[in-house]
């Protein structure tokens, strides 16, 4: 039989009270309640941030569908404008071709040769007519000298065409975008350039203006062809660095032309007109090429690069000039070619005609700078009277130089100690003159004047260019904080006396003799 339980035993462990959480369990429970706490926090957090972003994306993509409702409904009041616009645009052209019958019918009985510019315009428009392009590149390749009258009339000329765009692209053809010539000699880009100039008047649309041009598809892509064609023969000239800035207008002026111009190629665009910058049309045709908001990266290039004067034409094109301050650089060009003329002088390797080539330097970069200042309005700024004053100076003491000595005929200058020779053969014969010198040997000036050392072989001056608003060689100039009444730069080289038969008194013979008499 089993035992019984004690009624006693348990009413005691009824009346037993339960025993009391520990401490370490209170701390146990406390921090579960810290996680749970944070954990709630990071997930509201997290769910707040997921609302944000949804807000904005939401908010964004409100923002584009309104952008493109504003778009498409300019869209379409463009399309409405254009299609409205083909009736006059029709109308326009039918006039065209009316007044090119009968500039025609004009042309036809033109019997005579007429100098002039209505003579000119007729021989341009009869080319045009004809759509001769081989024969209008020749007329215009071979009168550089009557450039002025030929742009006065050659866009009226080229509307005359039945198609300018193809007519131009022919035209041109021989050179751009390479040279099929045998004899390169003759830089013909000034053509070029000319003739892609005069057909945008003739492309642009009557109603539309600039934004929509009168160029056919096919056209189109042809250039587009010719524009890669010579990119690809970048590679092949050596770089950028290497090719002809006439090239490299004419392919800039070709992309404007024909509204070929690719985002894609702006740093090439920047490079290329960097490296042209002294061209008169540079800054206008950046603009073109879409490099407006790369204009100030591009003026800081060009003072880097000691080219200030073309720096104050892109900041006057651009409006920058608070930024770029034309006065304090056109200073620090002077103060820069100053320096570069006197380096010529006191280079030791240098001999012959240093002071004449420093004189030329200097009064090229003074011309530059006046000619700034007077196209700016900049005389309140910086008076370019002292400038003036300079260059008056230069240029009589180049007049000076060119004097000849007064001397028997029948008598020359030894070049070793100054004594009389016999005379030359060439001095038996009229206009005896046989150096390659374009100056005279023989220079006749007062005491007061200063020698000039004559040790420099000749400088490799640059060709003039067309269009050319700064010289294009590296700048020289003179600093108008040192102008003295006298040479800015002073020549150390003692004077001397002149004997009676063009002899040096005091045995100082010129460093090259001319067989001049």
């Amino acid at each position: 039989m089993g035992s019984i339980p004690d009624p006693g035993d348990e009413f005691a462990e009824s009346t037993h009270p339960p025993p009391q959480p520990s401490f370490d369990e209170f701390q146990r429970t406390a921090s579960l309640m810290t996680s749970c706490t944070l954990l709630w926090k990071e997930l509201s957090d997290h769910f707040s941030s997921l609302e944000q972003d949804l807000k904005n994306k939401s908010d964004a993509l409100n923002h584009k569908l309104q952008t493109l409702d504003a778009q498409t409904k300019q869209s379409l009041q463009v399309l409405e404008h254009r299609e409205d616009t083909i009736n006059a645009a029709v109308s326009v052209a039918l006039q065209k071709v009316k007044e090119q019958k009968e500039a025609a019918l004009n042309d036809a009985v033109v019997f005579g040769e007429v100098d002039n510019d209505e003579g000119l315009l007729l021989k341009l428009r009869r080319f045009c007519l004809k759509m001769d392009s081989e024969g209008f590149w020749r007329f215009v390749a071979e009168r550089k000298k009557e450039l002025d009258s030929i742009r006065a009339q050659m866009s009226a000329a080229l509307a005359d065409c039945v198609d300018p765009a193809r007519f131009v692209l022919e035209a041109i053809s021989e050179v751009f975008p390479v040279d099929k010539r045998g004899d390169k000699s003759n830089d013909l880009g000034w053509a070029c350039v000319l003739i892609l100039e005069s057909l945008i008047p003739s492309v642009v649309d009557p109603i539309m203006g600039g934004s929509r041009l009168l160029v056919t598809p096919r056209m189109r892509e042809r250039a587009k062809e010719i524009a890669e064609t010579w990119k690809r023969s970048l590679d092949e000239r050596g770089g950028i660095e290497n090719v002809k800035t006439p090239d490299v207008h004419t392919f800039l002026q070709h992309l404007v032309s024909f509204g070929i111009v690719r985002k894609e190629d702006v740093e090439l665009y920047r490079k290329l007109v960097v490296a042209s910058a002294w061209r008169k049309q540079m800054p206008k045709l950046a603009l073109s090429l879409g490099l407006g908001d790369k204009m100030p990266d591009m003026i800081e290039e060009l003072i880097s690069r000691g080219q200030q004067v073309d720096a104050v034409h892109f900041t006057y094109e651009v409006g920058l000039e608070d930024k770029f301050p034309p006065v304090p650089l056109l200073k620090a060009f002077l103060k820069d070619a100053k320096k570069a003329a006197t380096s010529i002088l006191e280079d030791p390797n240098n001999s012959g005609r240093a002071a004449q080539l420093a004189s030329r330097k200097e009064q090229s970069a003074l011309r530059a700078v006046i000619k700034c200042i007077e196209e700016y309005k900049l005389e309140a700024e910086f008076p370019p009277e002292s400038l003036k004053k300079r260059l008056e100076q230069l240029e009589r003491t180049k007049v000076e130089k060119k004097r000849p000595a007064a001397a028997p005929a029948n008598k020359r200058t030894r070049a070793n100690n100054g004594g009389p020779m016999p005379p030359a053969k060439a001095g038996r014969s009229t206009n005896a003159y046989v150096s390659s010198f374009p100056a005279a040997p023989t220079y006749v000036r007062s005491p007061s004047h200063t020698q000039y050392p004559m040790g420099v072989p000749s400088y490799p001056s640059s060709p003039v260019m067309y269009g050319s608003r700064s010289p294009p060689t590296h700048p020289y100039a003179y600093s108008p904080e040192s102008a003295p009444p006298t040479f800015a730069v002073s020549y150390p080289v003692a004077q001397v006396n002149y004997s009676p038969y063009g002899g040096y008194g005091n045995g100082v013979a010129p460093a090259y003799q001319h067989a001049y008499y």
